[in-house]
């Protein structure tokens, strides 16, 4: 593998990006612009091909540590990396989708699905019921989830969304609700009347099912 040095400037990935664009770019160019340098340990390519190799295992849950454990790799160089696939993942996520019932969601939120903590989401949509974004308000233990309406509604606000969905997983696979998730979800619903935004749905989510407050008649 050539290193960027001996590689004609033209055909460098940014050089090659500003005459042609990213579509020209291959994943692995793609990456090491992203990564931008190597270090003593490993030169940007050796280090754009080992992360390259985390991408196939999937990058939904690629974590900061994960990535750090690539030999050249430093938190400001994962930190990128995982920057460009959150931002990616969420104006991908909010680009035509119309939110009708729960098994709109469900596609959206998967990666939740087998946290072994509990992950409390908060969607928020147009008047028309367009997602706007997706955005994870708080990550809880197995024993417990803080969630408090101000944190949630402040984004929700800023967004100027007319109502919001909440999903949030059991770990324990468990679909039965707790008396926690009941007395959330009315002080959520209590808290949206007030701000005038609507509670359309809460969803509580595992690795083989989901269970829907708007669908139970609850909300």
């Amino acid at each position: 593998m050539k290193k960027i040095k001996e590689i004609f400037i033209q055909d460098r990935p940014r050089e090659k990006l500003k005459a042609k664009g990213p579509q020209a770019l291959s994943d692995f160019e793609l990456l090491e612009v992203i990564v931008g340098s190597g270090d003593r340990e490993a030169d940007v390519g050796q280090i754009a091909k080992n992360v390259l190799k985390k991408f196939k295992t999937g990058i939904e849950n690629l974590t900061l540590d994960q990535l750090e454990t690539i030999k050249g790799m430093n938190l400001a160089k994962a930190s990128r990396i995982v920057a460009a696939i959150e931002l990616s993942k969420r104006y991908l996520i909010k680009e035509g989708v119309k939110v009708e019932n729960p098994k709109d969601i469900l596609p959206l939120v998967q990666e939740y699905k087998d946290k072994k903590q509990e992950y409390f989401v908060c969607m928020t949509l147009d008047g028309a019921g367009n997602l706007i974004q997706s955005r994870v308000v708080s990550i809880g233990t197995i024993e417990q989830s803080l969630v408090h309406p101000r944190e949630i509604f402040a984004d929700a606000i800023s967004d100027r969304a007319a109502g919001v969905i909440f999903v949030h997983n059991h770990p324990t696979g468990d679909l039965t609700l707790s008396e926690d998730d009941k007395e959330i979800t009315k002080r959520l619903i209590e808290a949206g009347k007030l701000l005038g935004i609507k509670v359309c749905d809460h969803i509580i989510i595992t690795n083989k099912a989901y269970f829907s407050f708007k669908e139970s008649g609850l909300i």
